[in-house]
């Protein structure tokens, strides 16, 4: 089997949840530094334009087809869900700063992408060698 057919057939559910904790720990460790308020409804409140654009990214990129998969599935939901986060958080009453988005962008894609990755380095341990 081919690295493309193992990603192809990857469960769906498990790479959601990592890109939901990575949007979620992004809510956390920024509303937790600016101690702006650390109850639920504000963790969320925070969290929903960047689970909308994830939401988005998921959708657009189909990555349920290849849903561990850094190029272009990670990248595609990565950049979904930073730029859409960060258009949408204004409407939704947060403000947005140029250093907020770049560390948006960084958090975001050193996670989002990060994990991908890691997984993609932990099949290929685990792969048996080509004959």
């Amino acid at each position: 089997m081919t690295a493309a057919r193992s990603l192809v057939r990857a469960p769906v559910w498990p790479a959601v949840v990592c890109d939901l904790v990575c949007v979620l720990a992004f809510t956390l460790v920024g509303t937790a530094s600016h101690e702006s308020g650390g109850s639920p409804g504000h963790v969320l409140a925070v969290a929903a334009p960047f689970v909308v654009g994830l939401a988005v990214g998921w959708l657009a990129a189909r990555a349920w087809r290849a849903p561990a998969q850094a190029w272009p599935t990670g990248v595609a939901v990565w950049f979904a869900t930073v730029a859409l986060g960060l258009l949408l958080r204004p409407l939704l009453g947060g403000g947005l700063a140029w250093s907020f988005a770049l560390v948006t962008a960084v958090f975001l894609g050193a996670t989002m992408l990060g994990w991908r990755l890691l997984a993609a380095v932990a099949r290929r341990r685990v792969a048996p060698p080509s004959a």
